[in-house]
């Protein structure tokens, strides 16, 4: 059975072969796959948002002055505000099974982890899901820095990490409201986590200047401002030796400016690069490969198609088969992909069966969808996901869940060959023919070391 490129790249770069379409032909075919991965006709804005918390609000003044009846209506908007996580899942899923390489839709998993965020509460919910349609799926084929400053500065992100109270102490509204002060949580996460990286040459000024920088940044549901001049540290500031603002009234064209800057320093260039190679090839990357995607970083000012294909392009990619573990989700996606569901499917699927067959698996297997434990998102060490407590649920969910969603289950065979081509091993090739029924042997495929592993 052949192997090649294509099928190497469905499996190691997007989630996996399908039995509905072939995998991509060649490097072009993948990175032209990234522009399917925007914002779809079911995004979410901020707009949506807004509107959705201010009725939340509403609902919830009349509740306090009503009765019984209102009392209901709030908890019944605040369940479907809640529900707008567990829809989301389903179509992020189904984006993926029907993505032609699903790389795009990879790259906006990678990206909206490497720019974490957690919305806690009903009303935060739709804003979780405006984030990633406005921050993240837009920018997957330009500059880093377009992207950078998309995620960093949108309200989604302004509320997990405090930024929209942060006040600049010399600024108008400190001097009126003593008990605000300055906030450095979003400083400190764009220099160690979404740009430099942990190590780089920076200092805790550094920290505390680009966080007065970002005062001004703010987010209210009840209007659409999001910077205030009155809430900016007033004068200039200096961010890895250079000064930024000063000569004109605090603006959010500095914040844009100090941006750029940072996504082209070349601590940034190697931290992400790396952060990539990382995520799609190897948890000990190959130095040469890394080095190759800062070069065309460097080259092209962070262009990212430029960055990904040094990496599709690169030997390492072929080299390190198998030594990544698919995450929780990446494995779901995968699982469905190859046994043949299709987007539609799945977003026809109701809260309760959403609940059982996708949402409350991923959090067996170690990977709850929406809650990432801190701001630097999951892990992706290899050990971090393949223990035997964390393979039991995986080994649980190919076993029962398969047989809810298919009837009949596809042919065993049919399905080892379909998602792992020649790729299976040998031991696997055995097992498979002799199950005892079609249930033991899709689970034996799905529950495989040569499924697990990409």
């Amino acid at each position: 059975m052949e192997f090649g490129f294509p099928e190497l790249a469905a499996i190691r770069l997007g989630f996996g072969l399908s039995p509905h379409m072939e995998p991509p032909a060649d490097a072009d075919a993948i990175l032209a796959s990234v522009a399917v991965a925007g914002p779809g006709p079911e995004a979410t804005s901020t707009q949506d948002a807004r509107d959705s918390a201010q009725k939340l609000a509403e609902l919830g003044k009349a509740r306090v002055e009503g009765g019984e009846a209102e009392a209901r209506a709030r908890v019944e908007f605040a369940r479907q505000l809640r529900d707008s996580r567990w829809f989301g899942l389903a179509h992020r899923i189904a984006r993926a099974v029907d993505a032609p390489s699903g790389f795009g839709e990879r790259l906006v998993q990678f990206w909206s982890d490497h720019f974490t965020v957690r919305a806690d509460g009903a009303g935060a919910q739709r804003l979780a899901l405006a984030f990633v349609d406005e921050a993240i799926r837009p920018h997957l084929n330009g500059r880093f820095e377009d992207l950078l400053f998309a995620a960093d500065t949108h309200p989604m992100m302004l509320l997990y990490l405090d930024q929209h109270v942060s006040v600049g102490p010399n600024s108008r509204m400190a001097r009126q409201n003593e008990a605000r002060g300055l906030n450095e949580n979003l400083a400190r996460e764009i220099l160690e986590l979404h740009t430099l990286g942990v190590g780089a040459d920076y200092s805790q000024a550094d920290v505390r200047q680009l966080a007065k920088l970002l005062t001004g940044l703010t987010y209210n549901t009840r209007n659409d401002v999001t910077f205030r001049p009155g809430m900016a540290e007033p004068g200039a500031e200096t961010v890895l030796g250079q000064s930024y603002g000063g000569d004109h009234q605090a603006n959010i064209d500095d914040i844009r400016a100090v941006m750029v800057d940072i996504a082209r320093h070349p601590a940034t260039a190697r931290h992400v690069s790396r952060k990539l190679a990382v995520h799609f090839v190897s948890d000990d990357p190959d130095d040469g490969l890394v080095a190759a995607m800062v070069a065309a970083w460097r080259r092209s000012d962070g262009h990212l198609p430029q960055v990904c294909h040094a990496m599709i392009t690169h030997p390492a990619l072929a080299d390190g088969f198998r030594q990544k573990a698919r995450q929780p989700f990446d494995y779901l996606a995968a699982c469905l992909r190859g046994l043949g569901m299709r987007g539609d499917e799945l977003r026809a699927l109701q809260r309760p069966e959403i609940n059982r067959f996708l949402y409350l698996p991923l959090g067996q297997m170690g990977q709850k969808w929406g809650e990432p434990a801190g701001p630097n998102g999951w892990p992706e060490e290899v050990g971090a996901w393949i223990t035997p407590q964390l393979l039991a649920a995986r080994i649980s969910w190919a076993t029962r869940v398969p047989a809810h969603l298919f009837d009949p289950l596809p042919d065993p065979r049919e399905l080892m060959r379909a998602t792992l081509r020649g790729s299976r091993s040998e031991a696997l090739a055995r097992a498979v023919p002799r199950a005892e029924s079609a249930r033991e042997g899709v689970a034996l495929v799905l529950a495989s070391t040569d499924f697990n592993r990409r």
